[in-house]
């Protein structure tokens, strides 16, 4: 056992911590399930599965006292720091969804929600527990490894990368899609479908804009060998990666036509963060410019 490698000819494209999402809408806060095409819980037919929570859908009554409360909550902050006003800018926040966008997907994201669809031997099924923060045992990390040819799932207790375990894996063509989603208090979370139908809805543990996991599998990334680039983008590369020595630089040719330089450093302090890379969008020609759609 160590700290996970990728095979010889593989390239590592992104390692992050990650596990199933959970609830944000007043209905599902602070909950998950793991549902089959009906709709029906499944959590106690996943083989190898640890016995969990039960949650139950809340009722309206309960939503509104919920609501109520975190009404009251909020006011009082605004009152202290003297901007009330704030609160009408919001807009309601009666049994309207919460979070950093607007629900799209209201069957699975307020009035339930599923972290796992799957029918019987599908590859959703096939994730591991330890993706569950209500069953994974304490002080034991997760995390989401994207390669050109494999996605993992890692496992590894008390910080220890060292002590890495593979717990599941599955090739980059047996995912159809995967969809960034806003409706989420931690910023970004990605809905990933396999070819056979079945999904899951996973996320990063804490607030952020961008999530590397969803980068590399959100849009295919054409990894770039160095002769493969200009002479001026070979430059830009170089000189991107001076700045950061001891550490791994990967170029990705992304869907707007532009290319993503990545410097990861070798040495990462605290390795149980999961990879951490600097990022340069370059242009045909080797210069820079700014990211747009199908960059991140």
């Amino acid at each position: 056992m160590g700290t996970w490698q990728p095979l010889p000819g593989e390239i590592c494209l992104a390692r992050s911590p990650g596990s199933f999402a959970t609830g944000t809408a007043d209905a599902v806060a602070g909950m998950r399930w793991f549902r089959d095409t009906e709709r029906n819980d499944i959590q106690n037919d996943l083989e190898g599965w640890p016995e969990g929570p039960a949650f139950g859908l809340r009722s309206k009554p309960e939503r509104r006292v919920r609501a109520a409360g975190a009404f009251g909550v909020r006011a009082a902050a605004l009152a202290v720091l003297g901007a009330v006003e704030t609160l009408s800018a919001a807009g309601s926040v009666g049994n309207a969804p919460r979070g950093t966008g607007r629900s799209r997907d209201r069957e699975n994201e307020v009035d339930d929600f599923p972290v796992m669809w799957a029918a019987p031997g599908t590859v959703a099924r096939t994730l591991p527990w330890q993706l569950d923060p209500s069953r994974c045992p304490e002080r034991y990390r997760t995390h989401i490894v994207v390669t050109d040819r494999r996605v993992l799932v890692i496992g590894f207790p008390d910080d220890d990368t060292t002590r890495d375990e593979v717990l599941w894996q599955t090739d980059r063509d047996d995912i159809s899609n995967v969809e960034r989603r806003t409706f989420t208090k931690v910023g970004l979370e990605a809905v990933i479908t396999f070819t056979d139908r079945s999904w899951c809805r996973l996320a990063p543990p804490g607030a952020q804009d961008h999530w590397e996991v969803v980068r590399h599998l959100a849009y295919p990334s054409a990894v770039l060998a160095p002769e493969e680039l200009t002479p001026r983008q070979r430059e830009t590369v170089a000189a991107f990666a001076a700045e950061r020595p001891s550490s791994r630089t990967v170029v990705t040719r992304r869907p707007s036509g532009n290319f993503t330089i990545e410097v990861t450093s070798e040495s990462d302090p605290d390795p149980a963060r999961g990879s951490d890379p600097r990022l340069r969008l370059m242009g045909p020609d080797g210069e820079h410019v700014n990211f747009k759609a199908g960059d991140l």
